[in-house]
C-alpha cells in the first residue's frame, strides 16, 4: 500500500508555516477602484441633479477625481499584471477606506444610507491580506465609523431635514460595528477553509507525482534494456572474432573475458526485459479481490481482524479485472486503517459489482462516527484522533482519499450500521477501472486473467 502520510503532512505543515505573499493582482484593486469611481460619480449625479439635493458637489467631485488620478498613475508606473506585496494591498485599500469616510463625512456621515459601503474594503482586505493587516483595516473602520457619527456634515435634504434622535444614531452606528465584525470575520473562515482544502490538494497532487515518477522507472528498465542490446551483441560478436583469431595467449584471455562480461551484461538486460513484461502483463492488472487484499495487507495483525469478502452483484459473473491504480488502492487502505483504529474485533471490506458498477464496502464493529463528525465527513482537517509526538492527526487522510476516489469517478458515502459499528461505501464506475482483454501474441482470442502464466498455457 502506497504510504502519503509522511509526504503530505510535510507538504502541509510547509504550507501552514509559510507566509502567502501577493494574494491579489495590482490590476484587480486599479479595477475595483475604477468601479469605486464610475459608482460615487454617478450616484452623486443623480441626487444633486435628479432629486435636487444640495450637496458639496465640487468637493465630492474634487476627491473622486484624486482617486481617479491615483489609479491612473498606478497603471502608468507600475506593472499591473504583478501581484500586490502585503503593504502595497493595505494602502490601497486603507486610501480607498479614507476616501469613502470623507465622502460620506461631507454627504451626512452614518446617516447617508451608502456608509455600508465601508464594509468594501474591509471583506476584500480579508480576502487579500494577512490577518495583521486586515484587523488593522477592520480597526480603521471601526473608528472611522466613530468620527462619522461625531464630525460630518448635515444630510442633504430638500428643505428642512428630518432631526434623528441620538438612540437611532447609536442604534446605526451598532449595526455598523457589528456588520464590519461580522462580515471580516466570515470572509476570514471562509478564505482559510479554501487555503486549507487547496493545501490538501496540491499536497495530494505532489506526493502522487512522485509515485508516478517511481511508477516510471519500470518503463526506463525497459527502454534501457532494449538500448543497450543492440549495441552489446556487436561487442560480443567482434570480441569472438578477436577470440578466433587470436594467436597470442594474453590476448585470446582478454577476449574471452570480454566475451563472457559482454554475455553476463545481456543476460542482465535479459532478465530487465522480463521482469518489465511481467509488470506489463501481471502488475498492472489486478482482480478485485486482489486489490483489496492488497490494501488490507498493510493492516493485519495490527489489531482487529481483517476479512476481505466477495460478492457478486445480481448480473453475476466472474469477478472483474481491474487496472492497478495507485490512487484506489491508496484511498482503500486508508479507509481500512481507520476502521482497524476504532474496530473492537472485527473488520470486514466486501466487493460486489454489477454491469455498470463497483462496490467495496468497509465494516467496523466499533463505536460508530459521532454524529457532529459524521456530518463533517469529507472536509480536511477534520480527525477524532487525539494529537501524539510522531504522530499524524492533522485530518487530511480520509479528505485525500475522497478525493481519489472522485478523481477516479466515484463517490464515498459514511453511515453507521444498526448495530453501531462504522460502515464506509465506494462506489466506482466500472467501465473506467476495468482492465482491457490480454490478448496472446500468437492467438486473437483473449487469455483469460486466472493467475495461469501464458507458459504453463
Amino acid at each position: 500500500m502506497i504510504t502519503l502520510e509522511p509526504e503530505w503532512e510535510k507538504i502541509s505543515a510547509e504550507a501552514e508555516l509559510t507566509p502567502m505573499f501577493g494574494r491579489v493582482r495590482l490590476r484587480t484593486l486599479i479595477f475595483l477602484r475604477w468601479l469605486a469611481v464610475l459608482g460615487q460619480t454617478v450616484c452623486l449625479v443623480v441626487v444633486h441633479y435628479g432629486l435636487g439635493y444640495d450637496l458639496p458637489l465640487g468637493i465630492c467631485l474634487g476627491v473622486i477625481a484624486a482617486s481617479a488620478w491615483v489609479n491612473a498613475w498606478l497603471s502608468l508606473a507600475l506593472p499591473t499584471q504583478r501581484f500586490a506585496k502585503d503593504w502595497e494591498a493595505f494602502a490601497q485599500l486603507a486610501y480607498d477606506l479614507v476616501q469613502l469616510m470623507i465622502l460620506l463625512a461631507l454627504t451626512g456621515g452614518l446617516a447617508n444610507p451608502f456608509s455600508v459601503m465601508l464594509v468594501g474594503p474591509v471583506v476584500i482586505s480579508v480576502a487579500a491580506l494577512p490577518a495583521r493587516w486586515w484587523m488593522t483595516l477592520v480597526a480603521m473602520a471601526i473608528f472611522g465609523s466613530v468620527a462619522l457619527s461625531i464630525w460630518h456634515l448635515p444630510l442633504p435634504w430638500s428643505g428642512a431635514g428630518p432631526v434623528l434622535p441620538l438612540t437611532y444614531q447609536i442604534g446605526s452606528w451598532t449595526a455598523l460595528a457589528i456588520a464590519i465584525g461580522f462580515t471580516a470575520i466570515y470572509a476570514w473562515r471562509v478564505g482559510a477553509e479554501a487555503r486549507r482544502m487547496g493545501t490538501a490538494l496540491a499536497a495530494t497532487q505532489t506526493v502522487l507525482a512522485r509515485e508516478q515518477r517511481l511508477s516510471a522507472l519500470g518503463a526506463l528498465s525497459a527502454a534501457a534494456a532494449h538500448e543497450l542490446g543492440t549495441p552489446l551483441a556487436t561487442i560480443q560478436l567482434t570480441a569472438k572474432e578477436m577470440q578466433r583469431a587470436a594467436t597470442d595467449q594474453l590476448l585470446r584471455e582478454d577476449a574471452d573475458l570480454i566475451v563472457s562480461q559482454a554475455q553476463r551484461c545481456r543476460d542482465i538486460l535479459q532478465r530487465l526485459s522480463q521482469t518489465q513484461e511481467a509488470s506489463d502483463q501481471m502488475h498492472d492488472r489486478v482482480g478485485l479481490r486482489e486489490a483489496m487484499e492488497e490494501a488490507a495487507a498493510p493492516l493485519r495483525g495490527l489489531g482487529a481482524e481483517v476479512s476481505v469478502l466477495l460478492s457478486a452483484g445480481p448480473e453475476g459473473g466472474e469477478p472483474p479485472v481491474l487496472q492497478r491504480k495507485a490512487e484506489l488502492i491508496y484511498a482503500l487502505g486508508n479507509f481500512i486503517e481507520n476502521a482497524v483504529d476504532y474496530a473492537s474485533e472485527q473488520v470486514s471490506v466486501t466487493g460486489a459489482w454489477t454491469e455498470d458498477r463497483l462496490t467495496v464496502t468497509v465494516r467496523d464493529d466499533g463505536p460508530g462516527f459521532p454524529p457532529d463528525i459524521l456530518a463533517k465527513l469529507g472536509e480536511p482537517y477534520i480527525t477524532t484522533r487525539r494529537a501524539e509526538p510522531g504522530h499524524g492527526g492533522l485530518g487530511l487522510g480520509v479528505f485525500i482519499a475522497i478525493t481519489l476516489i472522485e478523481r477516479l469517478g466515484g463517490a464515498v458515502d459514511f453511515d453507521n450500521t444498526s448495530a453501531g459499528g462504522a460502515r464506509v461505501t465506494l462506489s466506482l464506475p466500472r467501465k473506467t477501472l476495468e482492465a482491457e482483454p490480454r490478448f496472446d501474441a500468437q492467438r486473437t482470442a483473449p487469455v483469460e486473467d486466472e493467475g495461469i502464466s501464458d507458459a504453463a498455457q
